[in-house]
């Protein structure tokens, strides 16, 4: 059963296919989630901003309001997970939706199972209110309880508060980008493979698209300094010590 701090997990899915909305909505009740299913962007935020989910399930091309415009509508309120579901996984639109502020994509079409997965992969790096989730798989965020004060040049990461500020100002990140930047402060100058942050950040255990680490690296970089992560090509990013 899915169940979080001890209530059902509530889903926000936004999707205009009525085969897809309902026969997607069945399976995840079946597996204990209560579903809110919208068809339409702007159904979906008002949704949103009703019941506050904790996870939100966007299609990209909905009418309305797409999938990406109401990710960035969500993300200017909330650090509430969001997957946004693409027909072509090769489409602008996974990149769209990761810049948005998207936490992960899976592909259509797909398999319930998969879908399920995916979702408590997602829900397993948060904790209550969109904070990155304690006990993580096996990385820094794992950690984060040392109370540590972690100090690279004028950028200042408080592992305990879970705050990042640069020259004294405060930055906001998201709980995907904070659990990447974790990652990288635990061994800083050491080269990260984007497998290996695929492993350790999103928790997934098999290959998965390395753009949604680019992606997120990218965003991170525009908040902490562009110079602060480096390209090692071929290989990976490392954190600047």
């Amino acid at each position: 059963m899915a169940e979080r701090r001890g209530e059902q997990t509530h889903v926000l899915f936004v999707e205009d296919d009525d085969v897809i909305r309902e026969a997607t909505q069945l399976a995840l009740e079946r597996d204990g989630f209560v579903v809110t299913a919208m068809p339409d962007g702007l159904a979906g935020l008002e949704a949103f901003r009703a019941d506050r989910p904790d996870i939100a399930l966007l299609d990209v091309m909905v009418p309305g309001l797409d999938g990406v415009s109401l990710c960035r509508r969500i993300r200017d309120e909330s650090t509430v997970p969001v997957i946004m579901l693409s027909a072509r996984a090769d489409s602008i639109d996974v990149v769209l939706g990761l810049e948005a502020g998207a936490d992960d994509y899976v592909t259509k079409p797909f398999d319930g199972a998969v879908l399920v997965a995916r979702i408590r992969a997602v829900l397993r790096r948060f904790g209550h209110a969109g904070g990155p989730a304690a006990g993580g798989s096996g990385g820094a965020a794992a950690d984060a309880g040392s109370g540590a004060v972690l100090h690279f040049g004028d950028l200042e990461i408080d592992t305990e508060g879970m705050e990042v500020t640069k020259g004294g100002t405060q930055v906001a990140l998201t709980p995907t980008e904070m659990r990447l930047l974790l990652e990288f402060s635990s061994a800083p100058g050491t080269v990260l493979s984007r497998d290996k942050l695929l492993e350790r950040v999103w928790d997934y255990g098999w290959g998965g698209d390395t753009r949604v680490v680019d992606v997120h690296v990218q965003r991170l970089r525009t908040k902490i300094g562009q110079d602060r992560i480096e390209t090692v090509r071929g290989f990976g990013y490392k954190l600047k010590a």
